[in-house]
């Protein structure tokens, strides 16, 4: 089978206000993004694929295969991390070629074809007769999910080769599902949104309606009541409210915002107007009340869930790698859809504090959850142990729930997907980095540019035109809303940007001419240590300060302090000294409490030590050097 849309990255809509690139049409060259991609394809890959094979996961596809009965390994939904690996595959392979991981990618595609019954249905948790029925667990089993996770690894190889055996396994995947649960079929919807997204994207991949068809029928019927009741109440399951009828996300977060990218996908590919709305209202509410500075969601550990409008400490915070992913998921989606450069900047927030602090510096460990302030130095969990949800202050090379990993070995090999989108007679610089950029627009101009920049530590972009485009080309760069001000040169002469929000949520200059090879265009945005105050509403933080640099947010790590981080104040009136991005320091004095009483309350006996300069990290980076206290929000007193 070949595809029938353009062979673009993870996300193509038919059509858009912005539109993605063509597969391969920006390349990485080299910088953050650049090295951070070549780890995944060299070690996060690998380091997936010895886990789930050390531990059976991927066995399970042989067992299921030989018909006879077998000891599934791991929880329900544990096909669905082969599928994300098999993604992430994909795309590497659309990158490099890399022969050897080709070999490796198609011995497991074979595997997991070997499961598949004649009907197309295929997971190996259920369904045969010493398993659970088939769909007899919609709200727990997740079936659909991790068969939506399978379409989008098909989606990936259909995009990046043209065809595969692991498209024909998904096509039968979604023959068999329109015909169970399309029109005319159960009214069903699966208690972990995923199967929507995935369907869209064969439908457009493929040409064929029915899989969309389908996809709108499970948003449609998501918040009927058709999940059965839980503790956690409907909510967890998005199934208290219709889509269209919420005003915020609630409940689970990866659920909310996986459901909320396939209402976008459904609404752009049906022309639903309303259904874009709801979902822009969801994400302004959500963005405004319930995310963290560093664009992490979800503040409960329990339920994985969100909390209440400003319910947002960070000791207590989950803020799941995947959610930061599902997160960029949907903003992505509405900044093709309305071109507004508000997403791309929570985006750009998200990407490089709330997932990127998920993986250790060598790609072998990770976070589950991504707390903002660590307690308790916590201890190393073992290199070959799993881990429950690494919630010590160490990375853990596994999870018993490994979703996060394999989430963001996708999301890496797939990155530069989201740094540039085109328009009839335009190019839109969304995120910077090192890279190159070769496509032909759809008006017939040549948009080949060179793209570089010390993003993130460093404010300056560079876009040097390596071809001549031959007609007018609008180059449009995002301005950060961080920055305050910007200067941006171009061959006609130097000339200052307000940083300033306009109303409509655009922060971009845009430069019309017909380039010649060599012309520049330089964009210049002033990277310097700030200050960040919380709303007063956020009572966890109420009385703190944080300090940003550029994109990035910093912490205190007791590494640098060389004791506890929870007797530290800022010193007031004190700004953030900056020497550069690994030498950000702040003003701050060690607070000593004495209690003169049996309780925590009351005047306590009070003792400070002279003001200190303290060395700040860069969060994402914090428990790279072994176990500590960290902390973001630091007290004023």
């Amino acid at each position: 089978m070949t595809t029938t849309s353009p062979s673009t990255g993870p996300v193509s809509p038919t059509t858009s206000r912005l539109r993605p690139l063509p597969h391969g049409a920006l390349r990485l060259t080299g910088g953050y993004w650049g090295e951070w991609q070549e780890r995944n394809g060299s070690v996060v890959l690998r380091h997936c694929e010895d886990w789930i094979e050390r531990i059976g996961w991927a066995g399970n596809f042989d067992g299921a295969a030989t018909g006879e009965e077998f000891t599934h390994a791991g929880i329900e939904f544990v096909d669905s991390e082969v599928y994300k690996l098999l993604e992430a595959m994909a795309w590497e392979l659309g990158r490099t070629g890399d022969p050897e991981l080709a070999e490796r990618y198609e011995r497991l595609v074979d595997r997991v074809a070997a499961a598949q019954d004649d009907d197309g249905y295929l997971h190996t948790a259920f369904g045969r007769p010493w398993q659970r029925p088939r769909w007899s667990d919609l709200e727990w089993g997740h079936e659909l999910y991790c068969m939506g996770h399978l379409i989008q690894a098909a989606v990936a190889r259909l995009r990046t080769a043209g065809s595969g055996g692991l498209v024909d396994v998904a096509v039968r995947v979604a023959d068999h599902l329109v015909g169970v649960f399309g029109d005319g079929g159960r009214e069903a919807v699966c208690g972990h949104p995923e199967i929507e997204p995935a369907l869209v994207e064969l439908g457009r991949a493929t040409g064929d309606h029915r899989y969309v068809r389908l996809a709108q029928l499970f948003i449609d019927r998501r918040g009927n009541g058709l999940l059965g009741p839980i503790a956690f109440g409907p909510e967890y399951f998005q199934d208290d409210l219709p889509v269209r009828q919420a005003g915020v996300w609630r409940g689970h977060a990866v659920r909310a915002m996986y459901l909320a990218a396939g209402a976008v996908d459904v609404a752009v590919e049906t022309g639903d107007a309303e259904l874009v709305a709801a979902v822009e209202r969801q994400w302004t509410n959500t963005v405004a009340t319930r995310t963290y500075l560093t664009g992490a969601m979800g503040s409960h550990h329990q339920d994985e869930s969100f909390g209440a409008d400003f319910e947002l400490p960070p000791d207590r915070e989950y803020g799941e790698t995947c959610a930061a992913i599902a997160s960029n998921m949907v903003s992505w989606r509405l900044l093709l859809e309305t071109g507004e450069s508000k997403y791309a900047d929570l985006i750009e927030r998200t990407l490089y504090n709330a997932m990127m602090v998920a993986p250790r510096e060598d790609g072998r460990a990770f976070f589950y959850a991504n707390t903002m302030h660590q307690r308790v130095e916590g201890a190393a969990p073992p290199e070959d142990d799993l881990s429950a949800r690494a919630l010590s202050s160490l990375r853990a090379p596994w999870f018993e729930v490994s979703c996060c990993p394999t989430n963001l070995a996708r999301t890496l090999a797939s990155v530069e997907s989201v740094f540039a989108t085109m328009t009839d007679d335009g190019l839109q610089l969304h995120q910077y980095g090192d890279y190159d950029v070769d496509t032909t627009l759809p008006g017939g101009a040549t948009a080949a540019f060179r793209v570089r920049s010390g993003w993130p530590a460093a404010g300056t972009v560079s876009v040097e035109a390596t071809a001549a485009s031959g007609t007018p080309v609008a180059l449009r760069l995002r301005v950060p809303s961080w920055a305050s001000e910007a200067v941006l040169e171009t061959p006609d002469g130097t000339r200052s940007v307000d940083g300033t929000r306009s109303v409509h949520g655009e922060d971009t200059v845009t430069v019309v001419r017909t380039f010649a090879v060599g012309d520049r265009v330089t964009l210049t945005v002033p990277v310097a240590a700030r200050l960040t105050v919380p709303d007063p509403r956020i009572d966890a933080v109420r009385g703190t300060v944080a300090v940003e640099r550029g994109p990035l947010v910093y912490a205190l790590e007791s590494t640098d302090l060389g004791r506890d981080v929870g007797d530290v104040v800022v010193q007031p009136g004190s700004d953030p000294l900056d020497d550069g991005p690994d030498a950000v320091r702040m003003r701050v004095r060690q607070r000593t409490v004495h209690r003169v009483g049996p309780l925590p309350y009351g005047d306590p006996d009070v003792q400070e030590t002279e003001p200190e300069t303290v060395r700040l990290v860069p969060y994402a980076t914090w428990g790279n050097r072994g176990p500590s206290t960290m902390r973001v929000f630091l007290p004023v007193g």
